[in-house]
This record gives C-alpha cells, sequence and structure tokens, in this order.
C-alpha cells in the first residue's frame, strides 16, 4: 500500500545574523512532527530555507564591506549549520538565490501581471526596513511599526501592486469553510478581523529604491518585493513550473499539509500567500500554524536588548537533545514560552537527569547485578503490573492525539508520565527487596523485564524530540527499533536479551551556580572582545592648530632593506625610500616584526622630524604604528598601491 505523503514547511529564515534559539526552536519543533508522521508511516517531505534578498540585506553587506551575495552565503551557511547541529532532518534547504527558485519567480510575476492582478502605480507611505513593510498612519502603534516596534521613514516610489481585494472575498470565504486552515483559533480570529473584514489595500509587490533582489523581468529596474519571492519558496522548492512543467515531487506533494511559521508573520501566509495560489489557480495549504515565541526572561529576544541566547551556546553546556527537550517541551500551544539558564537547568536536572536519565541507569544497573544482565520475562505477575502496562501501552496513542493538533509539549508531557509511571513501580515492586529472596527470583526477573520493556517503548516514542537520546537507550538496552504498529504492545521485548554491563551517563546533574559563573566568564570574554573590536580609547594630548598640523609632512614609504640594531633589544634599521631619497629610520618595532618582514612594505612615514641617534644610530623620520590596549603594534599602510613618495594629506 502506498504511503500517504506529508509535506511539511518552516518559515525560511531571513539572512540579516545568526539566528538565535527563538529562531531555532521552530525547525526543532517542524523536525519533531515530521519525525513523528515518518515513525506513523507517512511520506515526508520537510523543507526549511533561506529569505536572502532586500533592502535590509543589501545595507548589512555594505556595512561589512562585501557583495550582497557574499553576505547572505555566510550568513545561510551558518543557518544550515545550527539546523544540522539540532540534529533537524529536512528534506529540501532552499535559498530565494537559487537560481531555479528566481526564474520561477520571474515567471510568475509576468503571469500574474499578464493576467491584470500586477498593474503598475506609485507608492507613498510609511516603510518599516527591518520588516520590509509599507504602513498607513493608522496602522502605526505609537507612530512606531506595528510588528517589530521600530521607527519608520516616509518613502515614496515607483512600484507594482498585486489586487488583493479582487481575491478578498474568496479567502474570506475559504477561511470560514474550513477551520482547520489557520491555527491556533485565536490567529485566525486576529486575520479576519483586524484584516480582512476592514478590506484589503492593493499590496506592494516591486522595489526600485534598492537592487538586491530578483529583477522584474520585463522591467528590470524593479526588483521583486519580499513576500512575492520569499512564499513562493514553499512550490518552487517542490519543483513548481509556472509554464504548466512541474515536477513529480510538486504534484505529489502539493497542498502542503502545514505551514509552520512564527505568529508574527501570520497575516502573510494567511492572507497574502492564499491570494497568490488562488491567482496561480493552486490549491491552499491544508494548515498554517502560527507558534508563539520563545522569549528570554520576560522579552523578546533580539541583539538591540542584549539578550540573545544561540542553539549551539546552549548545546555547548547541556548537549543538543537537552536543548531540543527544553524548547519542545517548555512552549505553550498558544502563549509565549520563557528560556532562561536557571530554568534549562532545574529541568535537566529535575526530569532528564532524575526522570529518565536515573531510572535507565537504575534498570540496567539492577540487571546486572541481579542477573548478570539477562533480561528474561519469568511471566510471574501480580496486580500491579496491570497498571504500569496499562500506562506503557495507552501513551502511543495519547502521544499521537496530541500530535494531531500539534501540542508537541503535551506530547511530550505523556512520554515522560510513563518514565514516571516506571520509577513509580520501582518503588511499588522494590526489586532490591526481592533479591533477598530467593523464591522471589523469577518475580524480581519480570519486574526488570517490565521495566526494560517499558522504557523501550518509552524511548521509541520519545525518538521524534530527542533522537540520540532514544538511540543511546536503545543501544544500552540492545534494543532493536520498532515499527509505530508495535508500540502499543507489551511484551515484544526479546527474553533473554542482554544489557550493557556499562550503563552510560544520559543526563548529568549540573550546579546552577557553576552554570551561571561559566556564563558569566564567557559573556565576559566576549563583550572584551567586542570592545577590542569596537575601539580603545587613549588619553588626548593638547589640541594643536591647523598650522602646526601643516608643519608636518607625511608621505609614503617603501622599505628597501631592514636590519636588527645590535646593540638594542627593541631596534629596527630601516632603509626607506621617499621619491627618489633613501632615508634611514630607526623604529622601535623589534618585537612585532622581524626585518625580512618590513622589507617591500609601504608604510607612512614623518618626513620632518629633526634627525636623531638612537643606540648610536643615526635615524631621518618616523614610521607610524598604531598601538592597541595591549601594546601590539601594527604599521600604518596604505589602503591601496601607492607610490613611494606620494605626500599624505
Amino acid at each position: 500500500m502506498e504511503k500517504q505523503k506529508y509535506y511539511i514547511t518552516t518559515a525560511i529564515a531571513y539572512t540579516s545574523g545568526k539566528p538565535h534559539i527563538g529562531n531555532t526552536y521552530e525547525i526543532v519543533l517542524a523536525d519533531s512532527i515530521a519525525r513523528f508522521k515518518r515513525q506513523q508511516g507517512y511520506d515526508v517531505f520537510f523543507q526549511t530555507g533561506t529569505d536572502e534578498h532586500g533592502q535590509k540585506v543589501e545595507l548589512k553587506a555594505a556595512e561589512k564591506g562585501v557583495t550582497p551575495k557574499e553576505f547572505v552565503d555566510e550568513v545561510a551557511g551558518e543557518i544550515k549549520r545550527i539546523w544540522d547541529l539540532m540534529n533537524t532532518s529536512y528534506d529540501k534547504f532552499i535559498r530565494t538565490t537559487d537560481a531555479d527558485h528566481e526564474a520561477q519567480v520571474q515567471k510568475i510575476f509576468k503571469k500574474l501581471y499578464d493576467q491584470g492582478d500586477i498593474y503598475k502605480g506609485y507608492y507613498e507611505g510609511l516603510y518599516c526596513t527591518p520588516c520590509e513593510s509599507f504602513f498607513t498612519e493608522s496602522q502605526l502603534v505609537d507612530g512606531k511599526c506595528p510588528d517589530c516596534g521600530r521607527p519608520v521613514t516616509p518613502a515614496k516610489e515607483e512600484a507594482y501592486f498585486f489586487k488583493m481585494s479582487k481575491y478578498a472575498d474568496r479567502l474570506i470565504d475559504y477561511i470560514n469553510t474550513h477551520p482547520e486552515f489557520i491555527q491556533p483559533v485565536s490567529r485566525k480570529n486576529e486575520m479576519m478581523n483586524n484584516f480582512l473584514l476592514p478590506g484589503l489595500q492593493d499590496l506592494c509587490v516591486s522595489r526600485t529604491s534598492f537592487t538586491w533582489g530578483i529583477p522584474v523581468s520585463f522591467d528590470p529596474k524593479h526588483v521583486t518585493y519580499v513576500w512575492l519571492d520569499a512564499l513562493t519558496n514553499y512550490i518552487t522548492g517542490i519543483g513548481y513550473d509556472c509554464d504548466g512543467n512541474s515536477s513529480d515531487l510538486f504534484k505529489k506533494n502539493w497542498p502542503a499539509d502545514l505551514h509552520l511559521i512564527g505568529k508574527d508573520i501570520i497575516r502573510f501566509h494567511t492572507i497574502y500567500w492564499p491570494i497568490f495560489l488562488m491567482a496561480l489557480d493552486l490549491p491552499l495549504p491544508k494548515q498554517v500554524f502560527g507558534h508563539p515565541w520563545l522569549l528570554q526572561g520576560d522579552g523578546k529576544m533580539s541583539k538591540s536588548k542584549g539578550n540573545v541566547l544561540y542553539a549551539d551556546e546552549l548545546a555547548d553546556f547541556f548537549g543538543v537533545d537537552a536543548v531540543r527537550y527544553f524548547v519542545l517541551h517548555e512552549m505553550p500551544f498558544e502563549n509565549d514560552g520563557v528560556i532562561t539558564w536557571e530554568l534549562m537547568v532545574e529541568r535537566l536536572n529535575s526530569e532528564l537527569a532524575n526522570t529518565l536519565g536515573n531510572l535507565v541507569n537504575r534498570t540496567i544497573s539492577m540487571s546486572n547485578k541481579y542477573f548478570d544482565g539477562v533480561v528474561e520475562n519469568k511471566n510471574i505477575c501480580e496486580p500491579v503490573d496491570d497498571d504500569l502496562k496499562t500506562v506503557v501501552t495507552s501513551t502511543r496513542d495519547k502521544v499521537a492525539e496530541k500530535m494531531e493538533g500539534l501540542r508537541v509539549a503535551d506530547a511530550m508531557t505523556e512520554i515522560f508520565n510513563l518514565f514516571k509511571r516506571c520509577n513509580k513501580y520501582i518503588d511499588e515492586t522494590m526489586p532490591w527487596a526481592l533479591a533477598k529472596d530467593e523464591d522471589k527470583k523469577d518475580r524480581l526477573a519480570t519486574v526488570l523485564y517490565n521495566l526494560v520493556e517499558g522504557i523501550c517503548i518509552g524511548a521509541e516514542l520519545l525518538e521524534s524530540y530527542m533522537p540520540e537520546t532514544a538511540e543511546r537507550i536503545r543501544t544500552q538496552l540492545n534494543a532493536k527499533k520498532r515499527n509505530y504498529d508495535d508500540l502499543a504492545t507489551f511484551g515484544l521485548y526479546p527474553s533473554g536479551n542482554k544489557v550493557t554491563d556499562k550503563p552510560e551517563i544520559l543526563f548529568a546533574r549540573l550546579d546552577i551556580k557553576e552554570v551561571l559563573e561559566k556564563v558569566e566568564a564567557k559573556n565576559a570574554a566576549e563583550a572584551a572582545k567586542e570592545a577590542k573590536e569596537a575601539g580603545i580609547d587613549i588619553e588626548p594630548k593638547e589640541e594643536i592648530s591647523y598650522d602646526d598640523f601643516m608643519k608636518m609632512q607625511f608621505q609614503v614609504g617603501e622599505i628597501i632593506s631592514c636590519e636588527e640594531v645590535k646593540k638594542s633589544k627593541k631596534l629596527l634599521c630601516s632603509q626607506v625610500k621617499i621619491g627618489s631619497q633613501v632615508r634611514q629610520i630607526v623604529s622601535g618595532i623589534k618585537a612585532h616584526y622581524k626585518p625580512e618582514e618590513m622589507v617591500g612594505k609601504k608604510v607612512m612615514v614623518l618626513v620632518n622630524l629633526k634627525p636623531a641617534k638612537l643606540a648610536g644610530v643615526m635615524s631621518e623620520g618616523m614610521i607610524l604604528c598604531a598601538e592597541d590596549e595591549n601594546g601590539e603594534l601594527a604599521l600604518m599602510v596604505p589602503d591601496k598601491d601607492m607610490p613611494a613618495g606620494a605626500e599624505i594629506c
């Protein structure tokens, strides 16, 4: 029987910088859903990627002195590195700078223009550069962008517009007849009441004030504006072709089963995107889920607030699966979640180290102590076993029910309830007491078998959320991977199997004080590094007049030879060509440059400094250097190749 398809996407990450843990939450959330669907037997296609065009990227690239493509290549690489670090099982990583995507965007724009959905006009409004969105005065909140709270600036330019109102009634009807389309329901109400019902304005879909974008094929001074470019990745990434030659992958997977996005971009995915699809005569995605934010402390993460946490930093402290556990389990269905160092340590110690790790370790250790690691089901049962088996065998369907509603945190709670029930079973059966009575040996064997079987089923269900941990548990229990259908059946662990004789600690308990001290030390080191990169302050000297400055003569000099001054530990003596002359200049830079490193360098020279003897050697000028707070020196050299003797002014 052919597997049922399941196409899931994340929003593509904007390449303005390194993604923080709040951004990373989305890819981990999508991964847990994709993995669970695969476990259930679905043929899953999981797409993520990067959104790489726009004015903000163009500005950031200019700030770094690189091209926009060089800038996005670096950032996209960093995003992909973190997605891979977090063990996410995506099938496709699309970049909006991919040639096939860009070609399709141009075709889509032309098609919509030719059929009258796009027209040329003039835009005048208030523009938010970070959000790349126009707003009217009435849409602002306290005079600022309603989405990000940053300042807006007046903007006026020629642009192409999409006739949103043409499809508005059709979209309203679709939303009303498909209650599952926008989730949670609160997001649906917000879209209907705040945007659709009051009436849609036509949407700006091109820009002329910057160039980093996909050119409009028939009007190349325009570039395609962000949303018509970014949103179409969901179809171009699986082979949509505007000319009607779409791939088999597209025909199989579209419409998407789930667009997983942040709540801040719900409007674009539930209004603009469905209308674009209607205009292209394509079916709408089955569901758009706007997840809440993961907040640091009591606020949204931002570099300007200095409250940003990154997935790779957290993984260094806690491990990848512990970070996955935290961001998935601590996020409510509708409300924002909170992440702090203290909360992560508390959860790791209580849930991961104690509830799960200690359970696995105790079970394996008792199996080794009492039966040399051999786990046998002697079927000496007591009533207390029945409740354990009921909890274990019912967990699969409870997890499935929660996942069907995308309540991932609740699904994980069900799995940890299974582990907690196993811990309670140890307290109820007291294996250490059974071990003291030879007549109870078969009962003890049965108890340990039941524990191993319960842990095996729990580990299989845990795999979607903590894949490395699930595999480590399987390995220690010498258990094979099980089919989803078998996870509601108790007793499939082979009787007579042998567990490892060296159980490893899954999660070591951490001391919050030590963690915070390490975090503080790391932050201090980074702050010092940033301060060093930002610049240093020195004691100011007396002001001089312009006439004083004009008395100094600076020229470019080329060092043609250099040697150590024998009577000095600090000095080098250089022969410096300045125009047609050669000057001998002594410099205290021996600790920083070797004589052979100096030869051939073009340097800045103070030419009219009064000659002086240094360590018995005559010096006829001064080579200029910069010095940092640590006393490190660097020669001042021209930015471009200049001839020896060129005046510095």
